[in-house]
């Protein structure tokens, strides 16, 4: 709780200075502060409708100069999910929900991601991580891999992160965009589209759609500082968050802004087993500082033509560490034992370069609606090994780096799109008909470097082994795609919606998705939605040719190419697409004046799914790792059973996801005493496995392991519910939340008896359901200043304890391979903003 902070807390606490966006009323939301509301209850979509200069001058003079271009609620304009101009939120023939700027600060959190995560139901991230896995910052929405959602900035494809999830678990093997490497002060809100949309929008549109709308105003500046520590005293985290807009001679604008982020390690380790202390430090949320700075910008050449620019760029510095190393381990080494006289934690840094650049033009011509855009992005990720030795080197030449190059990636995207649209009135239709069609050309590339020899070489550097010469590459290939989408009424009240696409990989072949979505409002305040659609997504680069090994004390698991010479020779074969068939209901209702209350239901059936496959063990493995070039340490050929495993990425099965998705909102309002803001939101979300693929040896590639992993490494539900109350002169906001966490399960592998290290018996490990606070009180300083002082799992609960027999080690008492609670705990923060 807030009170349990210890002085030394508060005083952390106590170094926020600086502020953010949200100090604006808005007439309809009456809310002078942020607040962590659930995303469904408002909005504040930035209207994309064109106008002219000279009419947006005119608004301009209406407008007061520190109002904000949203609105809030159901009127507020939607662009995701619809090639209509002008469609409102309460109009959507598909659910969506919209995140503002305002709610994002609002949840205390100086990630985009962890804010998220306590915003929208349907959205979960990894429970923790390790290794490289720890230094991404994916999501998942329903239960599905972080690959089946595809994020879009401003409508355009986003590119993704070069840093492939490695680690066991239910994100194993994606490439995710890393959304916390766009600045949030450049986030004017977030329309998330919980519907399957690969004939719209291509690969990966199979969970649903993120677009990050970027702010656009061309006046103002904003700051915010956001300062805060976990429950269990570390943790702490620094947030700086800066943008501001120019106007450009009244005829665009210039947005520019970027954020600050630092966090520290948390250490939630148990004893270790070898010498019953702490000293191991590998389960905790990793060290990490990130500065990434926008800039946005568009023009108007003429009233029909509009020119417009962005820029993204992002630095990060992360640290995670590896499993600990006795003294022992260097008794044979004394110059290496003198270094490390009470051992040592490998340490796996990561320095991360990532960068995108839009441009393009927009406009109207002979009543088309056309959009010409290029958008070029890169990640570069090049890993260290620090703190650490190659001992088979220091015996072969007497000596050895304390720090390694190595490994290293790279994953390039361009993308060049044509997009037009034009609303039709006929003689022979009583309704309007919105056509749009276009086509794209995008060239994705990934490459794997190789690591330093020393590395590499020899038993090469422990912990986290270099990437060798026969493993590293560059690939590449080519996209070509073509949609077309029609939208008409058959009926006053009866919406429908066509898409159809076309995409050819020139890795992996064709594909043809289609899609078709229809509403009807049988009043004002009752109306039914429903779709239909199949779509994809294409194996991604990282996913037909990385390959790692990753080494412990006692153990090493790889994963190698499924081209690989180790991988073919055990029956693996190429990757096919993913392929998906969803249905989706859902229904709009207002049963009482200002209670509004949608339900959707769904249903996806993924087939081909890609998971690492195939699992290999023992001598089976050395043998395929050997092939492949990998250099093991000398005590592995003592290694039986799954310490020392390997396998390869595959299409393993098909699975069957079924949900439902509630949310409702209600005002209450008590005159002189304010007024309250209530809201809930809620996920039901299963998975089923319907059939399990085998290699072509005829070995099933799915251990009970990975098939828990796939069905139900994610909660069954998550439930957001609370309120906020607002003082009758918007000086106070006290915001309280209960988030409820639904049991995961999961197979755990033996680390001690009679099963240890067993490859066919594993635990069936419950984490229970959860239930977590949130609550912040906001107090306005004066118009232009605020200062919140809140917290999120103020009770500080934490997942499930994992039996000791089921710890590698004994130190991972909580499980990471989930996407449940966070184990760190409660987080307390001080926020201070302001705007100009």
């Amino acid at each position: 709780m807030l009170t349990q902070l210890s002085l030394r807390h508060l005083t952390l606490l106590g170094t926020s200075l600086l502020g953010s966006t949200f100090l604006l009323v808005t007439a309809e939301s009456r809310a002078a502060t942020p607040q962590p509301v659930p995303a469904h209850s408002v909005s504040g979509a930035h209207k994309q409708a064109r106008t002219t200069p000279a009419a947006r001058k005119a608004k301009a003079a209406q407008t007061p100069r520190h109002e904000t271009e949203v609105s809030g609620g159901t009127e507020a304009v939607v662009v995701t999910g619809t090639r209509e101009f002008g469609k409102k939120a309460r109009d959507s023939i598909a659910p969506v929900d919209i995140v503002t700027n305002r709610q994002l600060t609002g949840t205390g959190q100086p990630t985009l991601r962890d804010s998220l995560a306590l915003l929208l139901p349907s959205l979960t991230v990894p429970t923790g991580g390790f290794d490289a896995g720890a230094l991404t910052d994916s999501i998942s929405l329903r239960g599905l891999n972080p690959n089946e959602t595809l994020v879009l900035v401003d409508g355009k494809r986003r590119h993704t992160t070069a840093n492939i999830y490695a680690d066991g678990g239910p994100a194993q093997g994606s490439t995710p965009v890393d959304i916390d490497m766009i600045p949030m002060a450049m986030i004017d809100h977030i329309e998330v589209l919980r519907d399957g949309a690969s004939a719209q929008y291509g690969s990966d549109a199979i969970a649903g759609v993120v677009n990050i709308i970027l702010k656009k105003q061309n006046h103002g500046l904003t700051m915010r500082s956001n300062t805060g520590i976990t429950s269990e005293g570390d943790g702490f985290q620094q947030g700086v968050f800066i943008d501001g807009g120019l106007n450009l001679n009244n005829r665009g604008f210039v947005h520019i802004g970027g954020d600050f982020v630092h966090q520290d390690h948390t250490f939630r380790s148990g004893n270790d087993n070898r010498t019953h202390t702490d000293v191991n430090q590998l389960l905790g949320q990793p060290e990490q500082t990130r500065e990434s700075v926008a800039i946005n910008a568009g023009y108007d050449i003429t009233d029909d033509i509009q020119a417009y620019a962005g820029a993204t760029y992002a630095h990060r510095h992360a640290e995670s560490y590896q499993n600990y190393r006795l003294p022992s381990s260097l008794a044979k080494y004394p110059g290496y034992a003198a270094i490390y006289p009470y051992g040592y934690s490998p340490i796996e840094a990561l320095e991360e370069d990532d960068y995108e650049l839009t441009a393009g033009l927009k406009g109207t011509l002979a009543g088309w609606h056309w959009d010409v855009s290029s958008v070029f992005g890169r990640d570069y990720d090049a890993v260290n090994a620090d703190s650490t030795t190659n001992v088979g080197l220091y015996t072969a030449t007497g000596e050895t780096p304390t720090s390694f190059a190595a490994q290293s990636y790279n994953n390039t995207q361009w993308t060049n799109s044509v997009d037009l649209s034009r609303k039709f009135r006929t003689s022979f239709w009583p309704y309007a008909i919105n056509v749009a069609g276009g086509a794209s050309y995008r060239y994705e590339a990934y490459a794997i470097g190789t690591g330093s020899p020393a590395s590499y070489n020899y038993s090469s550097s422990d912990g986290f082994p270099g990437t060798n010469p026969a493993n590293a590459g560059k690939w590449s290939r080519d996209v070509a795609a073509g949609y077309l989408d029609i939208s008409t009424n058959l009926m006053k009240h009866w919406q429908v919606d066509l898409a159809g696409r076309v995409e050819h990989y020139t890795d992996v072949g064709n594909t043809k998705t289609g899609k078709i979505s229809t509403r009807y409002d049988f009043s004002p305040r009752f109306a039914i939605r429903g779709t239909f659609s199949n779509g994809f997504h294409a194996p991604t680069l990282a996913q037909e040719h990385y390959s790692a090994l990753s080494v412990s004390p006692t153990a090493a698991s790889g994963i190698i190419a499924a081209n690989s010479p180790g991988a073919l020779s055990n029956g693996a074969s190429a990757l096919k697409s993913e392929s998906s068939t969803s249905a989706e209901g859902g229904i709009i209702v207002e049963p009482i004046k200002q209670l509004h209350v949608t339900v959707d239901v769904y249903q996806i059936d993924l087939r081909d799914r890609i998971m690492p496959g195939g699992s290999i063990y023992g001598d089976q493995a050395r043998k395929a790792l050997l092939a492949d070039n990998f250099k093991l340490p000398p005590e592995a050929s003592t290694w039986t059973g799954s310490q020392l495993a390997t396998h390869w990425f595959a299409n393993v099965a098909n699975t069957r996801t079924q949900g439902l998705d509630l949310t409702a909102t209600y005002p209450t309002d008590f005159g002189r005493y304010g007024h309250a803001d209530w809201d809930v939101a809620i996920n039901l979300n299963r998975t089923r496995l319907r059939h399990q693929a085998s290699s072509s040896n005829g070995t099933p590639l799915l251990t009970a392991q990975y098939i828990a992993y796939i069905t139900t490494a994610y909660p069954r539900s998550k439930i957001i519910f609370g309120g906020t109350w607002h003082s009758a002169r918007n000086k106070w906001a006290v915001s309280v939340h209960e988030i409820r966490y639904g049991e995961t399960t999961s197979q755990l592998t033996y680390y001690t008896g009679p099963y240890a290290y067993s490859t066919s018996h594993y635990l069936e490990f419950q984490n229970v359901p959860k239930w977590t606070t949130n609550a912040s009180v906001t107090y306005n300083i004066s118009p232009r200043w605020s200062a919140t002082i809140g917290g999120n799992n103020i009770f500080a609960k934490f997942p499930s304890v994992v039996p000791e027999g089921n710890r590698y080690l004994g130190v991972p008492k909580y499980y990471m391979s989930t996407s449940q609670l966070g184990m760190n705990g409660g987080y307390y923060y001080l926020d201070v903003s302001a705007r100009f």
